[in-house]
């Protein structure tokens, strides 16, 4: 499974909604707090691209040398129809300053300089290390996953159901209509496996992990060739 390190790493270079969170700065709209663009550095910094006159620029310039203390908060939400759409939230704690040069007219770089960081998602709840955070791995899918869960969706909609065969007893007790689950919907997939939430009386999720993990979209493929091979025999 992915640590929580990378699940953090790949939230904060993945296209989610994010907001930054200054201290003493209070904004009429949460979207006006929402960075343009956001990258991590080499030294595990993230830089975040506002426009210049932004409330969130305004706070970094006038802060100076003074330690200007923010958050950003990030929410990843399925980018398919599903009960319970909030995948996880991450958050990147520390303190804030402008990069002047390094964004295009009419925008403004600020630096985030990391100090605490942490996790809460289908996985579990966790802190982070920044020295982690730095070194961790970005999933190699989270470029494609949104467009990819999609297609899944919608056009494996059949292969999807087949899946049910693999729950084994994990659907024991999960409050099936007579037995049957009413709709199996792909919720995330990253380069160890795939995640299905099953919509019952109750929903429930379910990891079928690959074989090995995959590293590129054409390894992908076999691996969910490989899946539902095994969902019909």
């Amino acid at each position: 499974m992915p640590s929580a390190a990378e699940r953090t790493r790949t939230l904060v270079q993945s296209t989610c909604s994010a907001v930054l969170l200054i201290a003493g700065v209070e904004a009429p709209r949460p979207e006006l707090m929402s960075p343009h663009a956001r990258v991590v550095g080499p030294d595990g910094e993230v830089f975040l691209l506002f426009p210049a006159d932004s409330l969130a620029v305004r706070a970094a310039t006038h802060a100076q040398d003074d330690e200007l203390s923010a958050v950003l908060e990030i929410t990843d939400v399925a980018p398919v129809s599903v009960p319970h759409r909030i995948r996880g939230r991450a958050w990147v704690s520390g303190w804030l300053t402008s990069v002047p040069g390094l964004a295009e007219p009419g925008f403004m770089m600020l630096r985030l300089e990391v100090g605490e960081l942490s996790v809460d998602d289908l996985w579990g709840a966790g802190a982070v290390e920044p020295e982690d955070f730095t070194q961790a791995r970005v999933d190699p899918l989270v470029a494609h996953e949104t467009e990819l869960l999609q297609h899944l969706h919608s056009a494996h909609g059949e292969q999807m159901q087949e899946l049910c065969a693999l729950l084994g007893d994990r659907s024991d007790g999960m409050g099936t209509e007579n037995g049957r689950i009413r709709r199996a919907v792909p919720l995330a997939l990253d380069r160890f496996g795939l995640r299905v939430r099953f919509v019952a009386e109750q929903c429930f999720d379910a990891r079928f992990d690959f074989p090995e993990p995959v590293n590129d979209i054409t390894e992908l493929r076999r691996a969910m060739h490989t899946l539902f091979e095994a969902a019909t025999h």
